[in-house]
């Protein structure tokens, strides 16, 4: 490009240019003459590629803190930008432990902004085959039958539940148990056999259940002899 060309490239639209020079500038300056803050900022935990055939055995963590150092203005985009901990779960190929440690390249925080440590430092997370069971539904009752009254047989639909979950949790499960039938519900003869629709209750936060956790309770109430 010759003398002219350059001298029309920097002149054309000049006003505007200096403009946006200018304002650059000065947000340049008034990011450069911020003293430099430190603070203490609670980020979240997100995770990603989640290997299909492995589940995650140990606790999870919603949130670490973190101590960041910078401008007050690019601290306070790290707190209303919602900067998160990614943690890439791509490299997990079986069972077992392993451990994830939170950088830079986890968090990514704002331009100019320095981590200067994460509290923890590391996430460690077991990591099992899923598996899936029946378990037998054992049922609860409370209340009393009316005097004279007694209960008989007790037969539940389905008599099992399925769930699942990390294969040692699964195996170590025995049974689930169902809301209280309530025997003082149960005022009238006129048919011996008692039904009541209730929920089954699982103990264990890590299992879950693969369908309705539901059960029809019938049960026979006879006379006293």
């Amino acid at each position: 490009m010759n003398t002219s060309g350059w001298k029309t490239l920097i002149t054309h639209n000049f006003g505007l240019k200096a403009l946006a020079l200018c304002a650059a500038f000065g947000l340049w300056y008034s990011i450069a003459s911020e003293p430099e803050l430190a603070t203490i900022v609670s980020v979240p935990v997100d995770y990603k590629n989640s290997p299909k055939d492995l589940v995650i055995s140990s606790e999870t963590v919603d949130s670490v803190s973190v101590e960041a150092r910078g401008p007050a203005a690019r601290l306070r985009e790290m707190q209303e930008s919602r900067v998160a901990a990614v943690i890439d779960f791509a490299s997990v190929r079986g069972p077992g432990e392993r451990t994830f440690n939170l950088t830079d390249a986890e968090l990514r925080p704002p331009r100019g902004v320095t981590v200067v440590r994460t509290i923890p430092e590391q996430l460690r997370f077991r990591f099992e085959h899923q598996m899936t069971a029946k378990l037998p539904v054992e049922v609860v009752f409370s209340g009393a039958l009316p005097r004279g009254l007694t209960r008989g047989g007790v037969i539940v639909d389905p008599p099992e539940l399925e769930i699942t979950g990390p294969e040692s949790r699964v195996i170590g499960a025995r049974k689930l148990v169902t809301d209280p039938f309530d025997l003082s519900r149960i005022t009238d003869m006129a048919s011996p056999d008692k039904t009541q629709e209730l929920a089954a209750y699982n103990s264990d936060s890590e299992l879950r259940f693969a369908g309705a956790p539901r059960v029809t309770v019938k049960i026979r109430v006879e006379r006293n002899r």
